[in-house]
């Protein structure tokens, strides 16, 4: 916005510089004062050559007696009285003589060298056609500002059209309503803001859906299970089976808890978002010190990790987000992994890439850009664990996507099962 608050102001100021200047040269060329006044400076030559033959005592009252017997309106001026460069001074004692112009209109100063440097001054009417003239640049100056202001705004006009109707459409429903961008549209930053809100908004409804399927869905089993179980208790007679019974369905209150708690986790993350603080670290302690928080879940699997970290390595980022995104794809790569896995951190002062494999059976290329969707898990096999809801992926991706980064999944050229590759910019120096 501050480039369109520049952009009218210098427009302004430029169409009535501008146009004044233009104005001002029209109004020089058209003018010609000289040939208005004519034979007034002829007549005001013949009376300064005869007050110049009047004694210097008696001048100021033969040009007040002409005045009075022949109506104009002419007085004789003593030369100190006279506050004009030189160079105006000299034209008095041309033929035309120097014509001046005050609010009342015009005035006629003439002298001879006889009369010096005492001079005459007659007084001109304005001529009828100056005064129309000047009503005539009037209003083509201000006619020319508003025809300027008018070619600067209606561009603008025209984006916030666009603007409005991408925004009718959103709120009818269209969610998939953008606004192409203009590079000379003065409100690019409002569009850019209105798409990437759209997009937000999009993508937070597509999710509140596929939550709400995936949830009514997964939820089925448990309550299916509890149902069969309670039937069950009521009719069985053996208290020792009874108790059995209530045992498997405390099980799948368990487990329904996890759901629930995973659910809603995931279904109020992006609230989070507004609450990052940002930080600088060196990235070996930093990821040294996750590696030891989740070695025992490796020690417990038999599974050996490694790392290779460059050294002198520095992000910047929210350390609990990120620390959250990165054990999610060890304990990830550990649930699947044979024996193996390798997480190598390194930069290259633009940005910083974080890549954690593993030897397990890997991911399906054709399935590489379906992991980091909510609820999406493979179907070829299971994790040990066996209490995944599809959630750990897509926490990774949404925690990435707030570090303006980007999360990918490829095969391990090194250990031969998944790759994940987190891309994280460097901090602007």
């Amino acid at each position: 916005m501050r480039k369109l608050y520049i952009y009218l102001l210098t427009s302004a100021l430029v169409s009535i510089v501008v146009l004044g200047w233009l104005i001002d040269i029209f109004s020089e060329q058209t003018l010609e004062v000289d040939d208005n006044f004519g034979w007034q400076s002829t007549l005001a030559s013949g009376v300064a050559k005869q007050a110049a033959r009047e004694p210097v005592a008696n001048r100021s009252n033969y040009i007040a007696t002409l005045s009075e017997d022949y109506g104009l309106a002419i007085s004789y001026k003593q030369g100190d009285t006279l506050a004009v460069p030189s160079e105006l001074k000299a034209q008095m004692l041309t033929g035309k003589g120097l014509i001046l112009e005050d609010q009342q209109g015009f005035y006629l100063l003439k002298t001879n060298d006889a009369l010096l440097p005492d001079y005459l001054e007659l007084r001109l009417d304005k001529p009828a056609e100056r005064q129309s003239n000047d009503a005539m640049l009037t209003l083509l100056f201000y006619t020319g500002v508003c025809t300027f202001m008018w070619f600067i705004l209606s561009p603008l006009a025209r984006r916030l059209s666009v603007l409005t109707e991408a925004a009718k459409q959103f709120a009818s429903g269209n969610l998939s309503a953008r606004i192409a961008t203009d590079k000379f549209t003065y409100i690019k930053d409002v569009e850019l803001t209105f798409n990437r809100m759209a997009s937000q908004i999009d993508k937070l409804l597509a999710e509140n859906k596929l939550l709400a399927s995936s949830l009514s869905h997964d939820i089925r089993t448990p309550v299916a299970c509890l149902r069969f179980g309670l039937d069950a208790a009521l009719d069985e007679k053996d208290i020792h089976q009874v108790h059995d019974i209530l045992a498997r369905m405390e099980k799948d209150l368990d487990q329904m808890e996890d759901m629930l708690a995973s659910y809603l986790s995931f279904a109020t993350l992006e609230k989070k978002s507004h609450l990052l603080n940002f930080e600088s670290t060196d990235a070996t302690p930093y990821f040294v010190s996750l590696i030891e928080q989740i070695a025992p879940k490796f020690k417990s699997a038999n599974l050996q990790i490694n790392y290779e970290i460059e050294p002198h390595l520095f992000i910047y980022a929210d350390l609990h987000w990120l620390a959250r995104a990165v054990t999610n794809l060890l304990s990830n790569a550990c649930d699947f992994s044979a024996s193996a896995v390798l997480i190598r951190v390194f930069g290259d002062g633009h940005e910083i890439q974080i890549h954690i494999e593993d030897d397990g059976p890997g991911i399906a290329p054709q399935n590489w850009h379906k992991v980091f969707s909510p609820f999406f898990q493979e179907q070829s096999h299971r994790n040990r664990a066996g209490k995944s809801y599809g959630l750990g992926l897509a926490i990774v991706a949404k925690v990435v996507d707030w570090h303006h980064g980007k999360a990918s999944v490829s095969q391990s050229d090194i250990l031969g099962g998944a790759k994940f590759t987190l891309t994280l910019p460097c901090k602007a120096k």
